[in-house]
């Protein structure tokens, strides 16, 4: 069979099962990141499993999202993760270094090779040719401690590219097309692999933006081939040893295409609250704007912020908006400092921010109340930005910087020529924010603050469950939802307990007064449940609070998986109308879980409150299943990671 990008990969990192259509399969992770909003669980993970050395190639830990220090808690989780970084010889990128997924993108990723991260954007080094997928944390630390990840063999989706784009259409209005027509569930269980002529006016960041925001498609990954623009990018980043092409052979298999002509592309926008609401610029006239950021992992490279100051250069931010630039990596601010193109920012009135994720997670510059601002980021869910009535809009930098100086949403089709930015042949490199350790040294001490809480870790599987609902959800519940990001919350991601008072409050303010009543039970769910973030304190807080089963109508896949690794067993129903006969505090039992799930048939509920049952099912591998039935993937892990130590 002629063989796709995503097969060709996973075919030369296979290390356990066969590469077939849904069989499970371990890979070899070439690499790992993390981040230090959820970088805490994983190191704790790790240093819980015993583990004495990594066995990736490279693993590097980031501070990106919780660098705003407002009281101890940043500063000692960043202490923790410095230390454990030094002990493992995991390469450390201090505060200010700039975004993960921006700084391995210039840094570290590498055409053809493996990595995870505990981030849900991690596929933005698809854009290089690098099979990235986001995961929990413990699926990271646990690939660090083994050097392996399993996962379904994913279908592959082609998404063919003709034509070029036109003037004033950058990358982000092609993925927010995308997310127009496929919607935020159009990628699950699959990899978004783009080809066709259309691929070669992309830029390397115009392709990292792309596969960035696959992540809101649902997908396990994005990526584009290796060609000579990866060439040109890798060296100009002094990387030039790291290229090797990559690409589909010729009539290779895909289990789906899907052909978009670039040409017929025009400026897009996602309107609140979700990032496949999209419409065209064309149809939001005169809609008045209050505030205006731009950066994120998604578009804060240097060929964007130089169109940016490019459009700024010699204007006047309109006095009723607050206009506020990240740059993505410290590299980038300096060449912005050094050509002058960050003083046309400050004098057209844009607040400089520090490089780092910052509003994007919640961190800092919340809208006014009731407030319409405008975002080069990659999310808009309701209250993500910090302030719940806001309207959140998503869209290209372009437009984000003319519509700062005209103080309303611009449609820049109609301005003639756009502005070209060439990438420069050389980018500068200071790694003077990076530490790089010589090697692993066992015997460091690890700095653990007061802040710093155990995580919880479940109990074997018993075979009689029996609980009350204690929440009923509606369809594409966030991790956000799940589990509040904000920047009051933000701190505190090492602390389980802390965190738990919070769980679900955006939704329901007594979901953990409910849980300590009826001592945790059950949560049923609607469609996509769980979309969003990786973050896994969306499972561990529900673990915390005694969260025994999710059954939804269907769920995203990081989340699941999450559900899985802490032992939460995420149900589905077999007759999906069956959702709507259930209520809150119903009482629910489940009689011989276990055998059900080995023999893997569908599963009786009885509803004891209404004197009913109803059929759901698990859909999982048999691998999922030991995990469940350990109590969760560290105590399985545990038990088996000897073994694969000494394969």
């Amino acid at each position: 069979m002629k063989k796709n990008i995503t097969y060709k990969i996973l075919e030369n990192h296979l290390v356990r099962g066969e590469l077939t259509s849904d069989a499970e399969i371990g890979i070899k992770i070439d690499q790992t990141l993390t981040q230090d909003s959820t970088g805490t669980m994983v190191y704790l993970q790790l240093e819980a499993m015993g583990v004495t050395e990594i066995k990736t190639q490279l693993s590097v830990a980031y501070i990106d999202h919780n660098t705003l220090q407002t009281g101890f808690e940043n500063a000692d989780d960043h202490e923790f993760i410095k230390s454990v970084a030094a002990k493992y010889g995991i390469v450390y990128s201090k505060p200010g270094n700039g975004i993960c997924h921006q700084l391995h993108l210039e840094n570290f990723a590498n055409p053809g090779g493996t990595l995870i991260g505990s981030d849900s954007h991690t596929p933005t080094a698809g854009g290089m040719g690098m099979l990235s997928i986001g995961t929990g944390g413990l699926d990271v630390a646990i690939a660090m401690a083994s050097g392996e990840y399993h996962l379904k063999v994913p279908k592959v989706l082609n998404i063919y590219l003709t034509g070029a784009l036109s003037p004033w259409v950058s990358a982000k209005d092609v993925i927010l097309y995308i997310l127009k027509k496929l919607t935020v569930k159009g990628g699950i269980g699959k990899v978004i692999e783009y080809s066709g002529e259309g691929v070669h006016c992309l830029s390397l960041t115009d392709r990292a933006t792309i596969t960035n925001m696959g992540a809101e498609l649902g997908a396990t990954s994005s990526i584009f081939p290796s060609d000579s623009i990866t060439k040109q990018y890798l060296i100009a980043q002094g990387r030039e040893e790291d290229w090797v092409e990559i690409k589909a052979d010729d009539d290779a298999f895909y289990d789906e295409t899907i052909t978009i002509n670039l040409s017929n592309i025009s400026p897009m926008v996602a309107k609140p609250h979700s990032p496949d609401n999209v419409d065209f610029i064309s149809t939001l006239p005169n809609l008045k704007v209050d505030q205006v950021l731009i950066g994120s992992c998604t578009n804060s490279s240097y060929k964007d912020l130089m169109k940016v100051a490019a459009i700024l250069k010699g204007k006047k931010v309109h006095p009723d908006i607050s206009l506020g630039i990240s740059p993505g990596s410290s590299n980038i601010l300096k060449m912005l400092a050094d050509n002058g193109a960050l003083g046309d920012m400050i004098s057209a009135g844009a607040r400089i921010l520090e490089c780092s994720c910052g509003p994007c997670i919640g961190m800092g510059q919340a809208p006014q109340s009731n407030g319409i601002s405008l975002r080069t980021f990659n999310r808009n869910f309701c209250g993500r930005s910090g302030t719940k009535n806001a309207d959140i809009y998503l869209l290209s930098p372009e437009v984000a910087a003319l519509s700062a100086i005209n103080g309303y949403l611009v449609d820049p089709s109609s301005l003639g020529e756009e502005i070209l930015i060439d990438e420069p042949a050389y980018f500068p490199k200071d790694k003077n924010y990076f530490i790089f350790p010589e090697d692993g040294n066992k015997t460091l001490e690890v700095k653990m603050g007061p802040n710093i809480k155990p995580f919880p870790i479940n109990t074997e599987l018993i075979d009689l469950l029996k609980g009350t609902v204690v929440l009923k959800t509606l369809d594409n519940i966030t991790t956000d939802d799940i589990m509040p990001s904000n920047a009051k919350l933000l701190p505190y991601r090492s602390n389980i307990p802390y965190l738990s008072i919070f769980c679900f409050n955006t939704i329901d303010e007594h979901f953990e007064n409910k849980c300590q009543m009826y001592k945790g039970g059950f949560i049923i769910g609607g469609d996509n449940y769980g979309q969003g973030s990786s973050r896994e304190h969306a499972a561990l807080v529900p673990l915390y609070l005694g969260i025994k089963g999710v059954i939804a109508k269907s769920f995203a896949r990081i989340h699941k998986a999450n559900l899985i690794n802490s032992g939460i067993l995420p149900l589905e129903f077999v007759n999906p109308t069956d959702y709507e006969l259930i209520d809150e505090t119903d009482e629910l039992k489940i009689d011989n879980i276990i055998n059900q799930l080995k023999n893997k048939k569908d599963i009786t509920i009885n509803n004891l409150s209404k004197g009913t049952s109803f059929t759901v099912k698990f859909i999982g591998s048999n691998r999922d299943i030991e995990i469940l039935l350990y109590g969760g993937y560290l105590n399985y892990t545990k038990t088996n990671l000897e073994g694969l130590r000494n394969e």
